[in-house]
């Protein structure tokens, strides 16, 4: 029944959007809800079967039948629940569900609460379809899908033109990276004769060559594909104006569907990437570059949503740098311990704006522990996490990222790891000591106003601080965990995640603690003991600090050199073709017809005698043809 998992919130997202305008919105939470339980409970059961199968042939497989039969390539509608679509699975319905129970009361007032929940339902179940796929082209309906619900939520308020603008760049950013996975798909029937994972991954080694320019290009493509979903460089553009949707929508996107989908895609393809060695190495430089670069960026937002956005950029980074040293499993991990924090720091922070009737601004809050207590605990558990701050989830699974990267000779793309950690310190808590310590910078009015969610928002948050706070222990000790040993049978046996001597492996753990702890103990000394300190700091620094908070002028340089180039030959091509040649030959056509019109007019005088005149002359002109021709 493993079908039925992604089926269900399918179902459910059917029925409330059809029906839901006639329904009360209590029962179009209980339907939308219930679906993402049942999908839970199924995952669960399903999770509890592998368990109980042998380690090295831990898959349940389920077909719907027969979708593509075109001689020898034929494609099903196959899913398949393994160890790594079990962890998957079960992270998207398990965050996704909590997200689901928090918008009951975040989306409360909404006009469209039904197309939210249904939009929201059918998110879960793409990304279901995509993580439960057993083959290529499945997996690659419900890749696009979550593109297409991503630009509906995204888009949610289409009324303002900034959501409607950012729905429109998400969507087109992610075409770029799409494109290149449609073609990779094409080169895999070309190669293997079929899209299924057993047949591709299970026949590429004896198929392609290692280290061959062919393996090379086709894993890259998968690459490109990854960073559009993932927002890594240079296709990152969109998720950060992702943030004109709805809070819940950030933290799903974020969370549990959209940016998780290309680190998924890359471990399914592992026993290509394995292949690879030249592919694997510019990942792990991309996603170590990327994440210095978003925490740069992130050290110097005001945006309270965009701050978080940035900073899951920088750890998807961080995943995308595990899976380049051939650390799948480890990757993996922080893409579990992420989802927990990464939805509890979006849901606290919609419960700020929740409670400041929209404000986000971080320079305008201050002192909301006193009035937000729930939202504080949870937002500082969340900030902890990311920062990597032990005992904390997100210490163990990066800790493990930056182990490996040093074990497989990579000391510099640990700096960079190191380096960021120490930005992810200092922006969390940048934030932190901005929004909920120190005085309050709020009018007297809304000051009134603030009060805590409802439960229905807090519940979530509760749980979700939970789960940052242990999740985590899945995972230890380090590379030999109850996560990494389930994950174990996945990957391809040549993948031995490297790591330093169990000695090094502690001071290195050690110095990357000591070093985020810097970057808080910098927050502190400039966010909120200091607070003057930090304007005094930007203004001895104007220039870097311009170009962190100009984002290094990415979107204007994209925008001057792909943009307007594109939109003026647009135009030029419009003008010029298309108003002159088609528009041109469509009316030439009718010029001429009605001036052969004119023409022929004119015979029609309405006088019987000269109609009869031009019969006995037509009559003579033939005669004599007949006559002078014979």
């Amino acid at each position: 029944m493993v079908w039925l998992i992604p089926v269900i919130p399918l179902a459910g997202s059917l029925v409330v959007g059809l029906m839901g305008r006639r329904m009360p919105r209590s029962l179009v939470a209980v339907i939308a809800c219930g679906t993402a339980s049942l999908s839970l409970l199924l995952s669960l059961m399903a999770f509890i079967r592998l368990l109980q199968m042998p380690a090295e042939g831990r898959a349940l497989r389920a077909s719907l039948g027969s979708w593509i039969a075109s001689g020898d390539f034929s494609v099903s509608f196959g899913f398949l629940f393994d160890p790594l679509s079990a962890v998957m699975a079960l992270v998207v319905c398990g965050v996704g569900l909590l997200i689901h129970i928090y918008s009951i009361g975040y989306m409360g007032e909404d006009r469209d609460y039904h197309r939210f929940f249904a939009l929201l339902n059918l998110f879960l179940a793409e990304m279901l379809v995509l993580v439960l796929a057993d083959n290529y082209l499945l997996l690659f309906v419900g890749w696009e899908g979550v593109g297409l619900c991503s630009y509906l939520l995204i888009g949610f308020w289409f009324e303002r033109p900034a959501a409607a603008a950012a729905g429109t760049k998400a969507f087109l950013v992610n075409r770029i990276g799409d494109s290149a996975i449609v073609v990779g798909l094409i080169w895999m029937i070309l190669l293997f004769g079929s899209l299924d994972f057993q047949t591709v991954l299970g026949d590429a080694p004896n198929v392609l060559v290692y280290g061959s320019v062919t393996v090379s290009l086709l894993t890259l493509l998968l690459f490109i594909g990854a960073t559009g979903k993932s927002a890594q460089l240079p296709l990152y553009v969109w998720l950060p104006d992702a943030m004109e949707g709805p809070t819940p929508v950030s933290a799903l996107i974020h969370a549990a569907t959209m940016v998780t989908a290309g680190v998924y895609l890359v471990a399914r393809s592992a026993p290509l990437f394995q292949l690879a060695p030249v592919s694997l190495e510019i990942m792990a430089w991309v996603g170590g570059l990327t994440a210095l670069y978003a925490a740069s960026i992130a050290m110097v937002q005001t945006d309270i949503k965009r701050i978080i956005a940035y900073s899951t950029i920088s750890q998807l980074g961080y995943m995308f740098l595990g899976l380049g040293v051939g650390a799948y499993a480890a990757g993996i991990f922080h893409l579990m311990t992420h989802a927990f924090f990464k939805a509890l720091l979006f849901l606290s922070a919609g419960s700020v704006i929740h409670a400041l009737a929209g404000e986000q601004d971080i320079r305008k809050m201050g002192g909301l522990r006193q009035s937000l207590r729930v939202t504080a605990g949870s937002f500082l558990v969340g900030a902890l996490a990311n920062a990597g701050i032990a005992p904390f989830a997100g210490f163990w699974s990066k800790d493990e990222i930056l182990s490996a990267a040093y074990g497989s000779g990579h000391q510099l793309l640990w700096v960079i790891g190191a380096l960021t950690a120490a930005g992810t310190g200092f922006y969390m808590f940048r934030l932190y000591f901005l929004a909920f310590e120190g005085k309050s910078r709020l009018d007297a009015h809304t000051l009134g106003h603030v009060h805590e969610a409802p439960w229905s928002m807090r519940l979530p948050l509760v749980l979700l601080a939970l789960g940052s706070a242990t999740v985590g222990f899945v995972g230890v000790p380090p590379g030999s965990g109850l996560l990494q040993r389930f994950l174990e049978s996945v990957f391809p046996a040549s993948a031995h995640e490297a790591s330093a001597e169990p000695s090094s492996e502690a001071v290195l753990a050690v110095a990357a603690l000591v070093i985020a702890v810097g970057g808080i103990v910098l927050a502190f000394r400039y966010y909120l003991r200091d607070p003057a300190g930090s304007e005094a700091l930007a203004a001895r620094y104007p220039t870097f600090y311009r170009i962190l908070l100009r984002k290094y002028w990415v979107d204007e340089l994209y925008d001057a050199a792909v943009i307007r180039p594109i939109v003026g030959s647009a135009r030029a091509i419009s003008e010029s073709f298309d108003t002159r040649m088609i528009d041109g030959s469509v009316n030439g056509v009718a010029a001429l017809t009605m001036r052969a019109a004119g023409l022929l007019r004119r015979c029609q005088t309405g006088q019987v005698p000269a109609y009869i005149l031009s019969i006995l002359v037509g009559a003579v002109v033939v005669l004599g043809y007949l006559a002078f021709s014979g």
